[in-house]
């Protein structure tokens, strides 16, 4: 192991330890990053904002000067995951822990990456973003939301979401339902004479499994994602539930319009209420942009075979770029299991993609837009 491998190794290891999937502990790692730029002589800006009361503190580094504006993006949170996953441990070259995938290595890297473009003096402007809230929804603007209104928007963006070295040009959308059943209560000891609500519910999610856009297909996706995500019903024991409700989550496709979605859904013959709690379009950028063709360059290098532009299945910040018109891309380093017991990530992947985002401000420097 490099001693460059050995410090962003190390690096990841002290961010997994921050048990961010509270906002105290979000920020508690926020304040971390932003004395480890300071230790540094790196410059930081800090805006509050985002979280549950709006605490929650959002982090820019700049270095460089010039064109072009290359975002980088990570987020400091996580998951809940169990007390052991907290501390990191390796294992055949891999290194197990909640959010060293998605997304804590590609973090630790994308840092010294940046403290590497500092170094080389590039005049590209670099930023990276880093925010405290992307796996939650707090119902106030997501820190990438208060980035944005900052001005913190640039020609291109890298989130480092977890993708094995492939670029990730197109994320489906998210369509959030709750259904309310309506059943008939009765006594538990005669459910003929009731209508229970929670085999309702059952029967409706089967029905949306067979709608017609559940079977639909787009150019780097199979087919939709459905998840009946959360079911509640039901109150005592001895009775039929007249009400249940449960909470579908629906990833779409790019080519998928949501109102024709939730209009199929409503279709369904049987007594229920469907509420759309939120929607989040799809994003998209074409695998002939510059900026795409470079990364895919510089990700041949070192990925063994075609670092081909891909369909992800979950969604990212990029949405928010996206919508004031900055094309961006999910691209980060090797592992698996992310959100599960068993999260890990190949450590010499670490290093591996630092050198990679330096050699992609490089190379555009050497094609006349930057540095």
């Amino acid at each position: 192991m490099t001693a460059k491998n050995s410090e962003v190794l190390a690096l990841t290891r002290r961010l997994v330890r921050y048990r961010s999937y509270t906002p105290g502990a979000a920020q508690s790692t926020m304040d971390f990053i932003n004395g480890w730029f300071e230790a540094r002589g790196l410059e930081t800006v800090q805006y509050k904002g985002a979280g549950p009361q709006g605490e929650l503190t959002s982090l820019v580094v700049r270095v460089g000067a010039g064109e072009p504006r290359i975002l980088l993006h990570g987020h400091a949170d996580v998951v809940p995951g169990e007390e052991w996953q907290f501390e990191p441990h390796e294992e055949n070259g891999e290194l197990y822990g909640r959010g060293v995938y998605d997304m804590k290595g590609a973090l630790a890297a994308m840092m010294y990456a940046v403290e590497d473009l500092e170094k080389i003096g590039c005049p590209a402007t670099v930023e990276l973003l880093i925010v405290p809230d992307e796996e939650h929804e707090y119902g106030r603007p997501a820190g990438a939301e208060v980035l944005i209104a900052k001005g913190h928007t640039g020609d291109f963006l890298i989130t480092g979401e977890p993708t094995d070295f492939h670029i990730g040009t197109q994320a489906k959308g998210v369509l959030g339902h709750r259904i309310t059943m309506l059943g008939k209560s009765a006594h538990g000891s005669r459910p003929w004479l009731g209508k229970n609500a929670v085999l309702l519910a059952y029967e409706h999610f089967d029905r949306v499994l067979k709608l017609p856009f559940a079977s639909e297909r787009s150019e780097l996706f199979p087919y939709p994602s459905i998840n009946l995500a959360r079911i509640i019903g039901g109150d005592v024991l001895n009775r039929v539930p007249d009400r249940a409700t449960y909470d579908l989550d629906i990833r779409y496709l790019p080519n998928q319009d949501p109102k024709e979605i939730t209009h199929q859904i409503n279709s369904i013959d049987l007594p229920a209420e469907v509420e759309v709690l939120f929607s989040r379009e799809p994003t998209y950028v074409s695998r002939r942009d510059p900026f795409v063709k470079v990364l895919r360059e510089v990700a041949a290098r070192h990925f063994h075979g075609n670092p081909v532009g891909v369909g992800r299945h979950g969604a990212s910040d990029i949405v928010y770029f996206q919508r004031v018109g900055v094309p961006g891309v999910e691209f980060g380093p090797i592992g698996g299991g992310h959100h599960g017991p068993r999260e890990y990530v190949v450590t010499d992947s670490l290093e591996t993609y630092r050198q990679m985002l330096v050699q992609f401000v490089r190379i555009l420097g050497r094609n006349g837009k930057g540095c």
